[in-house]
């Protein structure tokens, strides 16, 4: 159990607290890049860090307690042979809210180039991308400059 890729993800949202995965790392999970990703991502409330330990590398980005929501819990397999084991829970950004931390925390996605080169999956971004979470989120998290960058993303897919 320890060795599986979803208890790393557990680890990661237990061992700096709070926090939510999310950026490249929820990205890869819904498969919207095609890219693997070999260290878990998350976003806390807490200061920037980075740790390795034998579960894997872990990165964790800083935001503001306002900017830590869109994200929703996960839960492990439950060991059927464990009477009465406890669940166990991680915390996994929603795609739209991913797509908006990694604009938000890396600026560099500034033009339509840059945002072509995510590779992010068209049958997503074109049919099941949730544009009324996207703008109900985009709106709480309450930048311009972020705005400009999600303007720039949907162009890209033509929304």
């Amino acid at each position: 159990m320890l060795r599986r890729p979803d208890f790393s993800r557990y680890v990661a949202c237990r061992f700096y607290r709070p926090s939510y995965i999310s950026l490249h790392t929820a990205l890869s999970i819904y498969g919207l890049i095609p890219e693997a990703v070999t260290g878990i991502t998350s976003v806390s409330t807490l200061k920037t860090a980075r740790f390795e330990n034998g579960f894997g590398q872990f990165s964790y980005q800083s935001v503001k307690p306002e900017l830590f929501f869109g994200f929703k819990p996960v839960s492990l397999p439950v060991n059927a042979a464990v009477v009465n084991a406890p669940e166990q829970v991680w915390m996994l950004a929603h795609p739209e809210k991913a797509l908006l931390d990694l604009l938000y925390l890396y600026p560099f996605y500034d033009n339509e180039g840059d945002l072509e080169l995510l590779r992010l999956d068209e049958d997503f971004m074109t049919g099941e991308l949730d544009i009324d979470r996207l703008g109900e989120y985009q709106l709480k998290m309450g930048s311009k400059a972020l705005d400009v960058r999600v303007r720039k993303l949907l162009n890209v897919y033509g929304l």
